[in-house]
């Protein structure tokens, strides 16, 4: 048994904070693209990459959105990295010009596939663990490794039972 309660060491985002993070990763951004501080497109890694790309992508204007489907994960256990599906090769190219966003970047796995298919694009993160830090050139806020987030995406609002048991 751990002396740990089950909310330790998760972090829980809302839809808000979300949005609040991946606008300030949009305010981080701005001006600091190759193109006269401007940015060719913006690659969401799929699937949670999807919504702070989008925020990314409004908040600097940029009309081109692709995505990349990397899966690393089965049912929270890190498994073989693969690509699933890539982005556009003519849009692409060696990635100079395009800013690939994820939520988060934990053991940088993900992140090292994907700079190894673009070495030139810039890589940004909403959340970054230390593992996968080196991995990742912009990023809003790092969390512990051992720290498992909950994105709003994978919840469901529901009843909790009280914390002390009633007697």
């Amino acid at each position: 048994m751990t002396d740990r309660l089950p909310h330790e060491k998760g972090f829980h985002i809302s839809w808000d904070q979300i949005h609040r993070d991946s606008r300030a990763l949009a305010w981080r951004l701005d001006g600091h693209g190759p193109e006269n501080g401007g940015w060719r497109a913006v690659v969401a890694i799929t699937r949670g990459g999807m919504a702070p790309a989008m925020i990314v992508a409004r908040e600097l204007d940029i009309r081109t959105v692709d995505t990349i489907s990397v899966k690393s994960y089965d049912y929270q256990v890190q498994a073989e990295t693969q690509v699933l599906k890539a982005p556009d090769a003519k849009l692409m190219g060696d990635g100079t010009g395009i800013l690939i966003v994820d939520d988060l970047v934990d053991s940088g796995k993900t992140l090292e596939l994907v700079r190894s298919m673009y070495p030139n694009a810039h890589f940004a993160t909403v959340y970054a663990k230390p593992k996968g830090r080196a991995q990742v050139d912009t990023f809003i806020t790092e969390v512990s490794q051992d720290t498992w987030i909950f994105f709003p995406w994978d919840m469901a609002l529901q009843y909790v039972e009280p914390y002390r048991e009633h007697r």
